[in-house]
């Protein structure tokens, strides 16, 4: 349980009168639900607030079910279906509606530096505070003013949008101020206590109703009539404050708890990280599986790869430059060279660690056919909304890809160059925040010039694929420099890799994703 799965809980409770004990001696909610009728027939009588003509009165019968009596028509109807769960004796079920004065939408008018009045708009509000600084103004006819102005206690409600639903309890107007169209004020008799409302407006209870209440569009709505047509349950006055000390007693544990689950969260995640790095760590430098003598060699394996070259450059699908290979080995001065036609370098500095004796270093160029994408001309409407998949790096998600959010055509495929990755290949990102992001090709596809793909040769692509994944931090590094980060394919292809026999590339995969399968 999170923090805030237990602060619903506690208002669950505080709603169903579980929180604290009810006192006999404390005046019934049915009296205090009786002085707001009064005080609304009152009012509508002095003209101060209109007639609600869909007033009610909700009561238990002696059948034990409950009803609602409508004032204005005299009709009455069980609403047992209504009701959620039992509540103590001495508390009363009531529509939203019956309790508020008014429910009033915001005023529409455009936010200005400086104006006739201050407008709070949902966007002003975080954390139950509204940041009063950045409230802009508005202009508003004199006679308009009274019909939107905040006072102290209101219950503001956004009506529409993502935050839809969200409430805030005015506690204070240090200005004069109004408030915006998208919110709905709602105002109640002083006889109720409006932190009691609060809580009700934050429990699951609410939630529930305002979402059976919402027009579920492109842009979430509810309106005022949702809002009154609201069932809440009323303790006694004393109660409600009672109620309201309880919790925010009982706020500061939640602040705690919740802090010490989020801390929690973060170490578990920080380490499943490192526990899957170390795990990357130990397969590339061949501490995870047993080398096996009869698996063979990477060395008899790359003779293999130089053949499978020579074969697809006779094909003309590959091309010739990719025969120059170098060989990396390691002398019996304990330093590792390589050679490259007749030229023999030290690379001691650049070998990261230790290998088994049947792996070999090589550059990733020696063991697959790398390439990047291109992006066709944006205002060519010829180029897009075709059938050929085109994948941006924020669609690599480090699993395999099946489609993209855009498809161009075959003329952007000609006339742009656009690399076709096959099936199985490997993809990274080379720019940007996305960085060492990886991805399998599950079906043919292109992509961006910010993604680079390979193709195997004769190497099992998921070893690529973590090899690629366990060395993201360096990536990263290599990138730094420039005002974008950028590793660029160049880099990848000379970056070097421990390369295993084949057969112990597949167990290496195998035992990773066993160990990532058990950290889940």
């Amino acid at each position: 349980m999170n923090g805030k799965q237990l602060k619903n809980s506690i208002l669950q409770w505080a709603i169903q009168g579980k929180l604290v004990p009810q006192d006999p001696n404390d005046e019934p909610a049915s009296v205090l639900l009786e002085r707001i009728r009064a005080e609304k027939a009152r009012l509508v009588k002095e003209k101060k607030i209109k007639k609600d003509k869909n007033e009610s009165i909700i009561y238990r019968s002696e059948d034990n079910s409950y009803y609602e009596k409508f004032l204005a028509t005299g009709e009455v109807k069980c609403i047992d279906e209504e009701i959620p769960f039992e509540i103590p004796q001495g508390w009363e079920w009531e529509r939203w509606g019956n309790i508020a004065l008014s429910i009033q939408y915001g005023y529409n008018a455009p936010a200005l530096e400086r104006g006739d009045i201050k407008m709070v708009r949902i966007s002003d509000i975080h954390d139950n505070v509204v940041q009063w600084e950045n409230v802009p103004f508005c202009n508003i006819e004199a006679c308009d003013i009274d019909t939107y102005l905040l006072k102290e206690n209101d219950i503001l409600f956004a009506r529409t949008g993502g935050t839809v639903g969200k409430s805030f309890l005015v506690q204070s107007v240090p200005e004069p101020a109004i408030y915006a169209g998208y919110l709905i004020r709602t105002r109640y008799s002083q006889e109720l206590c409006p932190q009691y409302l609060k809580v009700f407006m934050e429990s699951q209870l609410y939630w529930e109703q305002l979402k059976s209440g919402t027009i579920a569009t492109a842009q979430p709505n509810c309106n005022g009539k949702t809002l009154g047509r609201m069932l809440l349950p009323i303790p006694p006055k004393a109660e409600q404050s009672r109620l309201v000390q309880k919790l925010t007693s009982l706020t500061p544990m939640f602040q705690r708890y919740a802090k010490a689950q989020q801390d929690l969260d973060n170490l578990n995640e920080s380490i499943d990280d490192k526990l899957k790095k170390s795990i990357l760590q130990e397969a590339i430098q061949g501490k995870l599986v047993p080398q096996i003598a009869e698996e063979g060699t990477a060395g008899e394996l790359l003779e293999q790869i130089k053949q499978e070259k020579l074969h697809l450059v006779k094909k003309g699908k590959l091309k010739k430059s990719a025969l120059v290979d170098s060989v990396i080995y390691k002398s019996d001065d304990n330093k590792y060279y390589e050679q490259v036609d007749k030229k023999c370098l030290d690379i001691t500095e650049q070998i990261p660690f230790e290998i088994p004796e049947n792996w070999v270093w090589v550059r990733m160029g020696q063991i697959g056919d790398w390439g990047a994408g291109s992006t066709p001309q944006r205002g060519n409407a010829n180029y897009y909304n075709g059938k050929i998949l085109w994948l941006k790096t924020g669609e690599l998600n480090n699993g395999i890809v099946y489609d993209t959010e855009e498809k161009v055509t075959q003329k952007a495929f000609l006339d742009c160059s656009l690399r076709m990755n096959k099936i199985g290949d490997v993809l990274i990102a080379m720019y940007g925040a996305t960085i060492g992001k990886l991805a399998i090709v599950g079906k043919e596809l292109t992509t961006n010039q910010a993604c680079c793909g390979c193709t195997p040769f004769l190497i099992y692509n998921w070893y690529l694929f973590y090899f690629l994944m366990a060395n993201r931090d360096s990536f990263i590094k290599k990138g730094e420099g420039g005002a974008q980060p950028n590793i660029s394919r160049v880099k990848l292809v000379e970056h070097l890799i421990p390369l295993p026999p084949l057969k112990e590339q597949y167990r290496i995969v195998a035992q990773i994703e066993k160990l990532f399968e058990q950290l889940r």
